[in-house]
């Protein structure tokens, strides 16, 4: 493997861990879990990015990513449920919350992201592709026929334009605002 594509696959993987540690730590607070300790989130980001780069490696498709992030929203929900009341050294953190409403949090947050990281996928790999295809100027060049000549490129210059100083437009109309009812 390449050290451009790993530095890719990593740089995907941190991306991932990032958005999905720091969606879910703020909707597991919203949603009653109480705040996150830095150390259980860290952990947390940790995890999901080792997993993150074990499954990278090509292009997913939405249900991939999607299956990614419920996965990842999972683990995060544990480690937050399970480590942070062992870094508060304390019987529970935040206010206790419904567990439907915990899943519903995490599931919203799964499918929030796994949206936006599969329209960052497509674009990446659309990228991706467009560098590695040959401009069409090239594939033209290359397929002309040997006996025709290559046109001659000459500079074109810009007119002389004149400087409109002191002048103002007087016709000019403003709409700003709603736009006004009809009688």
């Amino acid at each position: 493997m390449s050290s451009a594509s790993s530095a890719l696959r990593l740089s995907r993987a941190v991306v991932f861990a990032t958005v999905c540690g720091a969606v879910s730590a703020g909707g597991h607070a919203l949603a009653g879990g109480g705040p996150v300790p830095l150390e259980v989130y860290l952990a947390g980001v940790l995890a999901v990015l080792a997993s993150a780069h074990l499954i990278d490696g090509r292009e997913r498709g939405p249900v991939a990513v999607l299956a990614a992030t419920v996965s990842a929203q999972t683990v995060l929900h544990q480690l937050f449920e399970r480590l942070a009341p062992a870094a508060d050294a304390g019987p529970a953190h935040g206010h206790p919350a419904p567990a439907a409403g915990m899943a519903l949090a995490h599931l919203t947050v799964a499918a929030l992201t796994a949206w936006w990281l599969y329209r960052g996928e497509r674009a990446l790999w659309l990228v991706l592709r467009l560098y590695a295809t040959p401009p069409p100027v090239i594939r033209l060049l290359v397929s002309a026929p040997v006996g025709v000549a290559a046109p001659s490129w000459r500079p074109v210059t810009p007119p002389e334009i004149p400087a409109y100083v002191g002048r103002t437009v007087s016709q000019t109309v403003s709409r700003r605002g709603p736009p006004a009812r009809s009688r």
